[in-house]
């Protein structure tokens, strides 16, 4: 009877041979829509994050830079322009170089993990560290004093902290989302693990 079943694609045995092509590393036909649209949320969300960066420094560097401070919320939040030849927090600025060869492997490890993506959150994570990556190598590369040794473009002052911009906001939320995950269990590929 399972025999038969089998041959003539009953709805169970549709449903095993489907669970079998998965196993042997290829995904099932329905699932690699899925893992397209994965794909395409993560592009997304790193093209908008790359994008907002983009034109937030280019209108910082038209309208603010060299003029005073401006307040948004009195004392706590004001807008500044500097420019950051370091990492974050304007440490490691003889490492100029050094950032800028770390944002390129945290963009080529994204782009390879992307094809076991099929979790919708994991999308989102990498989407906002492969936007920000982006936006601050664009900097390193295209601003001066040169090419890959570029300052970041700072604006974003809070009281009793550092200065960022966008960027490097999109980069702390997708890994504070990382570690939300891992915490939670689920993997890049949307298995989940219960320990």
């Amino acid at each position: 009877m399972a025999e038969a079943e089998r041959i003539i694609g009953t709805p169970d045995s549709a449903g095993a041979d489907e669970s079998a092509a998965s196993d042997d590393g290829t995904a099932a036909p329905e699932e690699q829509p899925k893992g397209r649209r994965r794909i395409v949320a993560l592009l997304v969300v790193a093209v908008l994050a790359y994008l907002l960066d983009l034109g937030s420094k280019m209108l910082v560097v038209a309208k603010l830079e060299g003029r005073e401070a401006i307040p948004i919320i009195g004392d706590l939040l004001r807008l500044d322009a500097i420019r950051n030849p370091g990492a974050a927090f304007g440490m490691g600025e003889a490492f100029t170089i050094v950032f800028t060869c770390i944002a390129a492997v945290v963009i080529i490890v994204i782009f390879r993990l992307a094809r076991k993506l099929y979790s919708l959150p994991w999308a989102i994570a990498l989407g906002l560290l492969l936007g920000g990556a982006l936006g601050n190598l664009t900097d390193r590369i295209f601003r001066s004093p040169g090419v890959f040794e570029g300052a970041v473009v700072d604006f974003i002052a809070p009281a009793h902290f550092a200065v960022f911009n966008l960027a490097d906001s999109a980069i702390v939320c997708g890994g504070i989302l990382i570690v939300f995950l891992s915490f939670r269990g689920v993997d890049p590929d949307g298995t989940v693990h219960k320990d």
